[in-house]
């Protein structure tokens, strides 16, 4: 059973102030008001204690996980269903239709702290591929962070992969690259925009965690800088971010640096 479903376990969260509404300000709102359309609002779950330890780093970062308000209450109404029809595994109907994204808080964050806003990648974040660089720029950013004395932040988006196009577009696109394309060649090859992803959610969760303050970004693309501050984060300094380069990635890198990237070719090419 999904136990954030159980309105006994829910209420007893919000009792708890584990579990609060946020609107697209990122303030706090009741956590009971309903939905109303065109309204876009965040339920937050957390702070959950969560000791990490990846290659080189062990921190331990407080997690929340942050998922539509709307995405949710379609989610129960499907579990209402589900329920009066009985049967534990058609429960896994759930997962599909809700994407949860997180915010890990690393160390106590102050003035200007250190923040990453990262794009899920199952085969870099996972599985280790060394066709791209997120899995070790997701290690290298909670580094960063610990060691930083600001704190900051990891947002990671959940609905991001490729760019916004999903796990198995992507993987055609992987073998549009082994043919010759790039990584966007690939992506219109396939009748897709260069970059789909929708950072909204981004900025209402940093909205709420750091509010109107200055941060700084850990990023190399500009456009993500510019759709976080088309959302009202005028307050952001952008910090170059390279990390796991190889042989394997850096036509990828080099197609990234061309779509405007600020990346040299001496962070491409180095070793």
């Amino acid at each position: 059973m999904f136990t954030y479903l159980n309105p006994d376990v829910r209420r007893r969260l919000i009792d708890e102030g584990k579990l609060v509404r946020i609107d697209s300000e990122g303030e706090l709102i009741d956590v009971a008001s309903p939905d109303h359309p065109g309204e876009l609002a965040i339920n937050l779950l957390g702070p959950i204690p969560l000791p990490v330890a990846l290659p080189g780093i062990e921190v331990t970062v407080q997690w929340y996980a942050a998922v539509r308000s709307t995405e949710l209450s379609q989610v129960e109404a499907l579990a209402s269903d589900l329920r009066a029809r009985g049967g534990q595994q058609l429960f896994s109907h759930l997962v599909s239709p809700l994407a949860v994204n997180s915010v890990l808080v690393i160390g106590e964050p102050t003035e200007n702290p250190l923040v990453r806003v990262h794009s899920n990648c199952l085969t870099g974040d996972v599985f280790g591929s060394q066709r791209c660089e997120c899995g070790p720029q997701l290690a290298m950013a909670i580094q960063r962070i610990r060691d930083d004395p600001a704190g900051g932040y990891v947002v990671y988006m959940a609905g991001h992969e490729g760019r916004g196009i999903g796990l198995w577009a992507k993987a055609a696109t992987y073998l549009l690259q082994d043919a010759g394309e790039d990584t966007y060649e690939a992506n219109r090859s396939l009748g897709l925009p260069d970059d789909s992803r929708d950072f909204t959610d981004a900025a209402i969760l940093l909205k709420h965690f750091v509010g109107n303050e200055a941060f700084r970004l850990l990023t190399n693309n500009p456009k993500k800088v510019e759709d976080l501050t088309s959302y009202g984060l005028t307050k952001i300094s952008s910090i170059k971010h390279v990390s796991g380069v190889s042989e394997w990635n850096r036509r990828y890198l080099h197609a990234k640096q061309d779509w405007g990237h600020e990346l040299a070719d001496g962070d491409i090419e180095r070793e």
